[in-house]
């Protein structure tokens, strides 16, 4: 690829980047998208916008980008929690380390590689960017020694900061577990794989066994039901009527007649409706809020409440009988965090769904292969023009070479890259988490595999199919064919960062479908207000995998193609000033997992560090400088080492709870009192069948929730009346539903075996 098509491709990019940040600084200000761009602060950010001026409103400014650069950690600390900060904490390790990378790269390493050989260079716009990779310098040069020293300083400063990273987030985790209000997960314990018995129904199981192993500690516990399809559509039966209630409440004009109102895609008539409530099904929902759905039956789980913190610690930790797949416990998740319909799976499936996602990842992985060799060919023209003569032609013009080979390759697969998300989000769920932070966690992993494998491994052995299995069926050759490859597809990795990172910050503060929807659900179904409910939450499942990927592209091109390394600087500034203003303003966060994404983060990074390591120690070998291959050795040991004193100095305390604090904190509530009315909200904590649905959003540290609409009048939000459903009261309803459940029931337990 020549310097013109890269200059093609990034005048592109810019060219995205400025108009959608131009739109969004208008259409962040106009109030009719405020659910859009601010729905974690709808309520504060609404009155505002509304009143601003009206020419101001439609002039492109940065003000926004000033005032998401000023929020302080203790700001984004306390309200979008510690995940958040730690990824914020990723971007500014990037930013620190990539800065250093390319201040030494571009002065001290881009020119030796410019002058590694004695050729005749060409007119700048048509240089080739081969010139400036480490494949131009001559095979023993003396000044190899250069490129080993500076990444040696590059890995020490990673390391370096690495270090001081992990002690901060470790001791910033230590302050969330100690100082936060009681978590009821910190006392409840999951049981799962109960044995049944003929003799007692799954309940008196468990209040037996813990009764008699762990009788001084044990406080309560509560089942777990399975959910059948009559209890799903009696459950969003509830979930529709409350969000017309919401919409009764907020959206319609009480001035106008609700016969009247017309809807805004075919212009017919549109009916509201009222669900009316009995008294008596008002007060039986208030004191059993699980009274109304009679699940079938109880599954093999159970939350076990414990009376102290450390008391639920040990009895998650300790094997609980001689068979392992019984009675296995684990710490609970939080109450919003409950991955509910995975809690009813036998213990016995998991891991065959395990095995069964694992190869279902590999075998996407492998089809994966053809869109990537696609990609591959046009950045080729060579055996572009081979394989089809017919565009022999059009790829003679300048502009259309420079749009193929510098910006279609990246664009085509960042389009594949699309679908692999969700399907990697549907895998994890089929693997049966019971928390919804563990199978968002289980999705980042897979995305960080899927995209290293196929956007750095399949790219740089680049060619067919075949291959790039030849590659992988022998192993002692990859170094030497990473080596040749790498700086040969440094090019497509430059503009790999451009696309895949400059658009897609662009495209992600644009919010587009966010945008589309508020359309039509304003102007196509005439839908005034919005559901506070509806906020999303942060995709940590895309974003880490995305930053990550780029971090290891840069840590293995910093001394091949050091040009990539400005570029990939501005995406760390840019995203740094995008990620805090979508987390302060757009995403709400639902659950908190004390920063366990950190070491994901750093795993991938001493990953990248050490394969950039090995590139280098093989490139060094084909360019024959005995003395810098055998200074790499000595590094790769040195950084391995370093990993593991990791390991075993911070990993353990994202895994386990420390004892001390507990204790200390289990001491501190019963000193102070607080201890029963803790062991009071435990029993409610954990409600399968919670009378009220609401997404819980963390607002100044603590979790707020839709119940705060009590203490509305009650015309605001039972006025939806039609007369043909009135006098239909949805208890009714619940009584055919409850009577043909029971049918059901009493007919499977008649039926013969």
């Amino acid at each position: 690829m020549k310097l013109s098509a890269l200059l093609t491709s990034a005048g592109i990019n810019i060219g995205v980047c400025a108009l959608l940040l131009s739109l969004y600084s208008v259409l962040r200000k106009q109030p009719g998208n405020v659910n859009v761009y601010f729905g974690r602060r709808l309520a504060e950010e609404h009155g505002r916008h509304r009143d601003s001026y009206v020419l101001e409103r439609f002039v492109p400014s940065p003000s926004w980008i000033v005032k998401a650069w000023q929020y302080t950690e203790e700001e984004i600390l306390s309200a979008a929690g510690l995940d958040a900060v730690v990824f914020l904490r990723a971007i500014v390790f990037s930013i620190r380390i990539f800065s250093i990378a390319a201040v030494i790269c571009v002065f001290g390493i881009i020119p030796l590689n410019y002058y590694g050989q004695e050729m005749h260079h060409d007119h700048f716009p048509s240089e080739s960017l081969d010139v400036y990779n480490i494949g131009n310098v001559m095979e023993k040069s003396r000044w190899l020694w250069v490129h080993c020293l500076v990444l040696y300083i590059i890995s020490c400063a990673a390391c370096t900061l690495l270090y001081f990273e992990y002690k901060r987030i470790a001791k910033m985790r230590q302050i969330h577990i100690t100082r936060s209000p009681a978590d009821p997960s910190h006392f409840t314990v999951l049981v799962r794989g109960v044995p049944k018995s003929t003799e007692e129904s799954l309940n008196e199981t468990v209040r037996h066994f813990f009764t008699r192993y762990h009788g001084p500690s044990y406080l309560s516990h509560q089942m777990v039901f399975r959910v059948g399809k009559i209890q799903k559509l009696m459950s969003n039966a509830e979930k529709v009527y409350k969000k017309f209630m919401h919409w009764n409440a907020t959206a319609f004009d009480p001035r106008s007649r609700p016969n009247m109102f017309r809807c805004g895609l075919c212009g017919a008539t549109s009916n509201s409706f009222e669900l009316i409530r009995s008294q008596s099904e008002i007060s039986a929902t208030k004191n059993n809020p699980s009274h109304s759905y009679l699940p079938e039956k109880e599954c093999a789980a159970a939350f076990v409440f414990f009376k102290t913190r450390y008391a639920a610690v040990v009895a998650s930790k300790v094997l609980q009988s001689s068979n392992p797949m019984l009675w296995v416990t684990n710490l609970a998740p939080e109450p919003h965090d409950v991955y509910w319909s995975n809690l009813w799976l036998p213990y016995r499936q998991l891991w065959l769904r395990r095995i069964a996602t694992l190869l279902a990842s590999i075998i996407f992985m492998f089809l994966f292969l053809i869109p990537v060799t696609f990609v591959q060919g046009l950045s080729q023209l060579d055996q572009l023009q081979q394989r089809l003569p017919f565009l022999k032609g059009i790829l003679k013009k300048t502009f259309v070479n420079q749009i193929v080979t510098g910006y279609l390759p990246s664009v085509i697969l960042q389009l594949f890259l699309y679908t692999v998300p969700p399907t990697m989000m549907l895998f994890s769920t089929v693997e049966g988490p019971i928390s919804r932070s563990g199978r968002k966690k289980s999705a980042c992993t897979k995305v960080l595999y899927f995209t290293i494998w196929n956007v750095f491994f399949v790219n740089v052995f680049s060619g067919s199919v075949i291959n790039q299995l030849n590659a992988i069926s022998s192993p002692k050759d990859i170094p030497a064919q990473l080596a040749k490859a790498v700086p040969r597809q440094a090019t497509f990795f430059i503009t790999y960062v451009l696309t895949s990172g400059w658009a897609s910050l662009s495209s992600e503060v644009m919010q587009l479908f966010g945008l589309v929807w508020n359309f039509l659900k304003k102007y196509v179904f005439r839908i005034k207000e919005d559901d506070p409910a509806s906020v999303p939450s942060f995709p940590y499942h895309t974003e880490i995998p995305r930053v990550l990927l780029l971090g290891l592209l840069g840590f293995t091109c910093s001394i091949l193609a050091p040009l990539i390394l400005p570029f990939l600087l501005v995406y760390f500034l840019l995203g740094y000033v995008v990620y805090r203003n979508q987390i302060m303003n757009v995403y709400c966060s639902r659950y908190e997992t004390g920063g366990r994404m950190w070491p994901i983060v750093h795993n991938t990074t001493i990953f990248s560090l050490v394969l950039a390591q090995i590139i280098a120690l093989g490139v060094f070998g084909l360019k024959e400088s005995p003395v810098a291959s055998g200074f790499m050795i000595p590094l790769v040991i040195l950084t391995l080492l370093f990993n593991e004193y990791c390991r075993q100095r911070f990993h353990p305390l994202f895994r386990n709870f420390p004892a001390q604090d507990l204790i200390e904190m289990d001491k501190a509530d019963e000193q102070s009192g607080r201890m029963e009315q803790i062991h009071e909200q435990l029993l409610s904590a954990y409600s399968q069948f919670p009378p009220e649905s609401h997404n819980v959003c963390l607002v100044d540290g603590e979790g707020t929730s839709g119940s705060n609409r009590k203490d509305e009048p009650t015309e605001s939000r039972n006025d939806l009346s039609h007369p043909t459903l009135v006098g239909l009261p949805i208890s009714r309803l619940r009584q055919v539903v409850t009577a043909v459940s029971m049918l059901v029931s009493l007919q499977s337990k008649s039926s013969p075996m």
